[in-house]
């Protein structure tokens, strides 16, 4: 067999392999990368260069190797789910480095952090002075984490008072001009409805690069023709507007009429309306 023929078929056998072992050990392997899976890729990757490039060497070598650094990792993988014990000594800890404001110096030195690089790690963080940190830790992964002191952290809705309206991921509806029916059926929707707002905005599917519907049902698009305009969505505006239409003509209906008891009845229904606008302006 030529040598060239041989790396061809080597190249693609190993490269099926390792994709399915990738696979297998998860996408924790990918993003998330501890000593033990950060020496596992390492050698993987050595194996498949050795095998693919070295005629000389047996092919079903190789396999056995990349199964033994596959069922290794699995099985103590497996074993760290059971065991703390375990996770910390494959995984490791996280190492504070700085602790109720106060920076942890000896900490620092044990994992060979400069002042630098924890001013560096600070400001990825968007934190520029030590001052405004509460706690911070390096994390098994390398990346660190930082708490920011309660009063620079950022005001939130919960923080002033208000009561945020419920919200859901938005789905993704159509894609490449094409309906998605799972997306779809998640916000209890169907292709009528999809094809009854694509109307109101005079626009085919086929023209839709991406359509999304948010929580409230309101359908976002982007058109493959950049130039064509696309109506926002009016929903809640109009809905708002129109709340506010029918509160300010039930007080002209109170001035316009001279009968009291009319007048009263009016009035209160101005005010309960003017209360369900001033409850649902917020979500509208």
């Amino acid at each position: 067999m030529p040598g060239w023929v041989e790396i061809l078929i080597r190249s693609l056998s190993l490269l099926i392999a390792l994709f399915f072992i990738t696979k297998m050990l998860g996408k924790k392997q990918m993003s998330q990368l501890d000593i033990f899976q950060y020496i596992t890729g390492i050698v993987i990757g050595s194996i498949v260069a050795t095998h693919v490039t070295d005629l000389t060497t047996h092919f079903e070598y190789a396999l056995i190797a990349l199964s033994v650094w596959f069922l290794v990792p699995l099985g103590l993988e497996y074993i760290a789910l059971k065991s703390k014990r375990v996770r910390n000594f494959t995984q490791g800890k996280g190492t504070v480095f700085i602790q109720n404001g106060k920076i942890m110096e000896e900490n620092l030195k044990k994992e060979r952090y400069t002042t630098d690089d924890l001013l560096e790690e600070l400001r990825n963080n968007n934190m520029y002075k030590v001052a405004d940190v509460e706690f911070a830790v390096l994390e098994p992964t390398g990346k660190v984490n930082v708490l920011p002191k309660k009063e620079n952290q950022p005001v939130t809705v919960k923080d002033i008072g208000l009561k945020p309206a419920p919200e859901k991921e938005p789905q993704t509806v159509v894609m490449d001009g094409h309906a998605l029916l799972e997306p779809l059926s998640n916000a209890s929707l169907n292709t009528n409805w999809l094809e009854t707002e694509l109307d109101k905005m005079d626009v085919s599917i086929e023209n839709v690069f991406l359509g999304q519907v948010d929580s409230d049902g309101q359908l976002t698009v982007d058109l493959y023709d950049d130039k064509i305009a696309v109506p926002s969505p009016s929903e809640k505006p109009l809905l708002l507007a129109t709340m506010k239409k029918s509160q300010a003509d039930l007080e002209l209906f109170a001035l316009a009429t001279e009968n009291q008891e009319t007048k009263n009845m009016y009035e209160k229904n101005s005010q309960k309306m003017q209360e369900a606008i001033d409850k649902v302006s917020p979500y509208l």
